[in-house]
């Protein structure tokens, strides 16, 4: 009997990640984004190659619990396209993410566009609403920013 395979954080620029990863990754966004919260929109949005993107991902084995990338945005870091797995909820998945992103980022400020009900969980990683609510593909965002 082989042993289950154990959960690892991992981080990649895009150059670095494995085209089964990338699928595993990018299936993850549209399943939840696009299809889940029916949201038709341009998921694939031209920053995930950029020279500056980190992205980082827990998985077990091939599967990808949860995601989350890191984008260079000059005088800020932006934490975007966080998402979690439906079968993986609850499991604090995102937690460890957020965790990890920050050490990622050191010391440098960050922003984050959080989904309106989520502005709690981010508020625990310092996160404090940096401007008014919008619409976004029909869902409630508020702007985030830790300094």
């Amino acid at each position: 009997m082989h042993p289950e395979p154990r959960e690892e954080i991992r981080v990649a620029s895009f150059r670095d990640l494995d085209v089964t990863t990338l699928y595993a990754i990018l299936k993850l966004r549209v399943d939840v984004f696009v299809v889940e919260q029916k949201c038709p929109y341009p998921e694939l949005d031209g920053r995930d190659d950029e020279p500056g993107t980190r992205h980082v991902w827990l998985s077990r084995g091939d599967e990808i619990l949860a995601y989350l990338r890191i984008l260079d945005d000059g005088e800020t870091e932006r934490i975007g396209r966080v998402v979690t797995a439906t079968s993986a909820r609850q499991g604090g998945y995102a937690s460890r993410l957020m965790a990890h992103a920050l050490e990622v980022i050191g010391n440098r400020p960050s922003t984050l566009e959080a989904q309106a009900h989520l502005t709690g969980f981010y508020s625990r990683y310092g996160y404090a609403q940096a401007g008014p609510g919008y619409l976004e593909d029909g869902i409630p965002h508020i702007p985030m920013r830790k300094s």
